[in-house]
């Protein structure tokens, strides 16, 4: 058998210890083999199972950092401009009433021409207390806005006030037929009243409040109590207003790396000053009415008692957040209205001076000036040859356009009241503004006037606009209208645009520069229509303040939650995409492990079957 041996198995390769036979060698040398690769087997099961724990380690930090973004604000809603504009993108799109975990609410403005309601939604607080809830208008399947106005106003019920309640009832049914059945008990809804409630007796206004809160339970099922039925003033109405126009450009967030912040002080002495991100000012020109408000975010000194009582009288200081212990949704805003002061109402109350002051010189001097066609009174503030007729208590003034912008301006100038040193229009306390930290916005008039004729509305440049508005009140009546006629001007301007277009723009100016004195170089006002393509009314200012503390709900049951941990409730697992992820890297961890494993385990039968196959050969060979 020798003459074989160096085939099957060289000598060198094999160590025999002296005084043993081969046959019995064989078994132990196999055993230590063996033992040599059953222990690498195990570093590498032991290798294999620290990944695998480090991978779950991995995955539950993930899953615990998403838990602990949904409980302190990952749901910030302009954490970064993508978040800010993915929100508005989402409030455009119809309201999914499928979803349970949604909130409602309705607002009816009852205004002196008509009554709209309104209907609201929000998702669940996100558990940080220093943010607001997420309030945004509903919107139906087609994506359209759901609101609902009727004619007349409220206040034409003042002799009837028991029809208060059926006046009301198509707007609530509308409103009800759009939210869910299943949330009536919980939406809460509002009914204020604005302009037209505030001029009827308290009586009356008392008389068709008390047939709402008694009749409108009976037939609705909605969150409703005497405290939700209200008259609200116009300082009411001008904060919210201004609280509507902050939330949707989301100044009521503070990130910490918005640039554009001031320092705030709040009413309590206490408390050290904060900064936070800016808030914008609000200019609103209706036809008949001015209004302004902005935030004054230091404390203001009086110089008498007086004044004091003046400031007071327009200044509001509210807290926004649900903690009422908490300053940082603190505000202190200055907010007044100017009856007379709209654009329609400041040109009838300049005709009225015309009628008057035209008919008092012709006595003096015995003419006849305006008082035929042949002998226009000239107005500077009509464009150039354009003809218009004044009717006054059965005396008729005839006019003829001048076009002379800056005479205009001087003579529409006298209707601000800015007499005796005053800084403000009427007289009217005007608490100070920081032009070289502030930001506004202009509404209405102010947008119309400088969009509808001389296209610049948007970004203001007094320099621009005062040539503007020259030019075009300097401009043949003719040609204007040939320009209208060729469409060179906006949809909305029409005849009646284009008559009064050289006066609003004057009195416009007027206003911003001689009535709030805002510098000529003011960088920072805007004119819009839109805010992000969406029409902002005060009754979202008003749903948001009315609804501040119900994040507290939230705050208690997180609470709750938080002293008795569930590693299964749904906050959890909110962000489901993470979860998902999370979830895939681990089963295909799994399944990799399970084939590892199976590849060793193939691999080591086929080399213990090639060593069994080897020592019995070695052992054939070395039996005599």
């Amino acid at each position: 058998s020798e003459k074989h041996l160096p085939m099957r198995l060289k000598p060198s390769t094999v160590h025999q210890p002296r005084g043993q036979s081969p046959a019995l060698r064989a078994p132990a040398v196999k055993s230590r083999v063996t033992q040599r690769r059953r222990r690498h087997l195990q570093r590498l099961l032991l290798k294999d199972l620290l990944l695998l724990l480090l991978l779950l380690f991995i995955t539950s930090a993930l899953l615990l950092a998403t838990y602990q973004g949904q409980l302190w604000g990952s749901q910030r809603r302009p954490g970064g401009r993508v978040n800010k504009y993915l929100s508005i993108a989402e409030s455009m799109e119809a309201t999914d009433i499928r979803n349970s975990a949604l909130n409602y609410g309705i607002v009816v403005d009852c205004g002196s021409s008509g009554s709209r309601v309104f209907v609201y939604y929000w998702p669940p607080h996100n558990g940080n207390p220093h943010t607001l809830l997420d309030i945004r208008q509903m919107r139906d399947g087609d994506r359209k806005p759901v609101v609902k106005k009727i004619k007349p106003g409220i206040s034409t019920l003042a002799n009837t006030p028991t029809q208060a309640s059926d006046y009301l009832e198509p707007l609530l049914s509308f409103a009800a037929a759009h939210v869910p059945m299943g949330k009536h008990k919980e939406t809460p809804l509002y009914i204020l009243c604005t302009a037209g409630m505030r001029l009827l007796p308290d009586s009356q206004q008392a008389a068709i409040l008390e047939d709402l809160v008694n009749d409108v339970p009976l037939e609705f099922d909605f969150l409703f109590s005497r405290s939700h039925a209200e008259v609200i003033s116009g300082k009411q109405e001008g904060v919210y207003a201004w609280i509507g126009i902050n939330f949707v450009l989301g100044r009521f967030d503070h990130p910490d790396e918005e640039d554009a912040t001031v320092e705030v002080t709040t009413g309590s002495e206490n408390q050290p000053p904060i900064s936070r991100r800016r808030t914008v000012g609000i200019m609103d020109m209706g036809g008949a009415s001015l209004q302004i408000a902005y935030e004054v975010p230091s404390a203001i000194t009086f110089s008498s008692t007086q004044e004091e009582e003046a400031g007071k009288s327009v200044l509001a200081e509210f807290n926004l957040g649900c903690d009422v212990e908490q300053t940082q949704h603190v505000y202190r805003v200055y907010v007044t209205t100017f009856l007379g002061f709209g654009g329609n109402m400041a040109r009838q109350r300049y005709e009225d001076q015309l009628v008057n002051s035209t008919l008092a010189r012709n006595r003096y001097v015995a003419a006849e000036t305006g008082l035929r066609e042949d002998k226009p009174h000239l107005d500077p503030c009509l464009p150039v040859e354009m003809s218009d007729v004044i009717v006054r208590d059965n005396h008729t003034l005839h006019l003829r356009g001048q076009g002379d912008w800056s005479r205009c301006r001087e003579a529409v100038r006298p209707f601000l009241g800015l007499h005796n040193g005053t800084i403000s229009p009427q007289g009217v306390y005007q608490a100070p503004i920081n032009f070289s930290n502030s930001e506004f916005y202009g509404f209405s008039e102010f947008y119309y006037c400088m969009e509808d004729v001389l296209r610049m509305g948007g970004q203001y440049s007094s320099q621009k606009y005062s040539q503007a508005a020259k030019d075009y009140c300097s401009t043949k009546w003719s040609t204007l209208k040939q320009r209208l006629d060729n469409q060179l001007f906006s949809q909305q301007a029409d005849l009646s645009r284009l008559r009064y277009q050289c006066f609003k723009s004057a009195w416009v100016y007027e206003v911003v520069h001689s009535g709030f004195r805002f510098p000529f170089d003011y960088p920072s006002l805007k004119t819009a229509q839109l805010v992000f393509d969406k029409e902002i009314q005060w009754t979202l200012g008003a749903i948001l303040f009315k609804t501040r503390f119900l994040p507290l709900r939230d705050l208690q049951q997180e609470t709750l939650r938080q002293n008795h941990p569930s590693w299964l409730r749904p906050s959890f697992v909110y962000n489901h995409h993470l979860f998902s992820l999370c979830l895939l890297v681990v089963v295909l961890a799994i399944l990799l492990y399970i084939l590892r494993l199976r590849r060793i385990h193939q691999r080591e039968l086929r080399q213990a079957e090639a060593l069994d196959l080897l020592w019995t050969e070695e052992g054939e060979a070395l039996l005599p």
